[in-house]
């Protein structure tokens, strides 16, 4: 009975070492191949590159051969192109062409014709690529009188130039993700931006002229947050606050989309017409659509501001500022639009890339992506000078966060990137294990062996 304990006990022993190495080996090499939750493993999405191949093309081929390039629904890039030869050259690249009427030359014609006449607020005209028209678009307080004087201008530029109605009023959405308040009213924080030595917020110009004073809703508005140094609006749209203490804190590189959660921003890009697109703001959330045009002019209220991102993403009242992402890349801040998230409208965006130029600062990152983005060929320059941060506990104006849920599942506790070392160890200690109960047996027998043989030659 004894020898067969320890049969047992040694067989026990034998499986749960066996056992040891495999969840090991499972813990280590699933987390290895996963990316924590709440983060993006790779700092430049598809969509990004596909715009980067219709944008080589279109510098490599000249605006007198194109007319601009998208993403198209099978993800791949199209290039509108006037010539068999440069439809020729998109193909050996791998992308598709579609031969147009008018180059981008004529195109921005157009839109220079448009700027030159008399300027009407509660306009807006924008290059559609995919249709190779000039879209000018009038809101409901443009009079009737304006409206035929600027038919007669686009009439005069030529067919490709359509007029259109829109509901609603273009106004800048002041009043975001995070929400952050001025006395002259309340915005939201875009992204967390540094010049290497003092971090910012940058959001839209509008929200406020220089040396206004910002304040913490989250901390009933009590708390200073920081101080805009620098704005351009109109003409652009972008300020730059400066944070009270000259840091962002915790959880920089994320940016809230509500219910607690955060994506984490691993770069930044031009947008690409057809691309996918989220905006986050705190009056009306987090929304999706898509790119519609590039270098959009908005004739607001205010004044004239060009160079803008149009999208079909809905926003609202106080979402001024806040951030368009795609797969954690930052593409812009929320400037204005007209209709609202029930019944859809325009939404127009600063390009943060533009803004960041302007500015000379630089996205604040985690050293992860950052890390990835050096190793990216086609990654357009990002800056990291903050480490990777978990997406809880958010500093207000990091346009950021907030938490993010946990998820509890044994699946995802394995495939946790932390896991790797104590999946080691745990294959360490099987290891140890397996060598262990092979000495004891080798013992065990050896005894045996000795014992038997003392008995039979007395």
């Amino acid at each position: 009975m004894r020898h067969a304990r320890r049969r047992v006990v040694r067989r026990g022993t034998q499986l749960a070492a066996v056992g040891g190495l495999l969840l090991g080996g499972a813990m280590v090499t699933t987390a290895m191949a996963s990316e924590t939750p709440g983060t993006t493993a790779v700092p430049f999405s598809s969509a990004t590159q596909a715009g980067d191949t219709g944008a080589t093309l279109v510098a490599k081929l000249g605006t007198a051969r194109t007319a601009g390039s998208w993403i198209g629904a099978d993800g791949r890039p199209v290039v509108a192109v006037t010539d068999e030869r440069a439809a020729a050259a998109v193909k050996r690249a791998g992308a598709e062409p579609k031969m147009v009427a008018h180059s981008m030359n004529e195109l921005k014609a157009a839109t220079a014709a448009l700027r030159a006449a008399p300027r009407v607020p509660g306009t807006a005209w924008a290059v559609d690529y995919r249709t190779n028209r000039v879209m000018v678009e009038a809101d409901s307080t443009v009079s009737a009188s304006d409206w035929s004087d600027l038919s007669r201008v686009a009439a005069g530029i030529g067919s490709y130039v359509r007029m259109q109605r829109s509901a609603g009023t273009f106004t800048p959405r002041l009043n975001g993700a995070q929400p952050i308040l001025s006395t002259g009213g309340r915005c939201s924080a875009g992204f967390n931006v540094t010049n290497g030595t003092t971090d910012f917020i940058l959001t839209a110009g509008h929200c406020g002229p220089a040396n206004t004073a910002w304040f913490d809703e989250g901390q009933g508005g009590n708390e200073q947050l920081g101080t805009t140094i620098n704005t351009q609006f109109p003409g652009n749209d972008f300020s730059l606050i400066q944070y009270a203490n000259g840091k962002a804190g915790d959880n920089a590189d994320v940016v809230a989309i509500g219910n607690g959660q955060g994506v984490h921003i691993t770069g930044a890009a031009d947008a690409t017409v057809g691309q996918k697109v989220f905006r986050s703001g705190s009056t009306s959330g987090l929304h999706d659509g898509t790119v519609t045009a590039l270098n959009a002019t908005v004739n607001y209220p205010e004044g004239t501001v060009t160079g803008l991102i149009q999208t079909n993403v809905c926003a609202e009242p106080g979402d001024s500022g806040g951030p368009l992402f795609s797969d954690g890349i930052a593409l812009g801040m929320t400037s204005g639009g007209s209709g609202d998230c029930t019944t859809g409208g325009v939404t127009f965006f600063q390009p943060v890339t533009r803004a960041m130029a302007a500015l000379n600062v630089q996205l604040i990152v985690s050293k992860q992506a950052a890390a990835g983005a050096q190793g990216a060929s086609a990654a357009p320059s990002t800056s990291a000078t903050h480490s990777a941060i978990a997406p809880s506990a958010a500093s207000p104006g990091s346009a950021a966060p907030v938490g993010t849920s946990q998820d509890t599942s044994l699946a995802a506790r394995l495939t946790d990137t932390r896991n790797v070392g104590p999946g080691l160890l745990v294959i360490g200690g099987s290891l140890i294990a397996l060598v262990g109960t092979r000495f004891f047996r080798a013992e065990q027998e050896r005894k045996a062996y000795q014992r038997y043989y003392s008995a039979t030659w007395g």
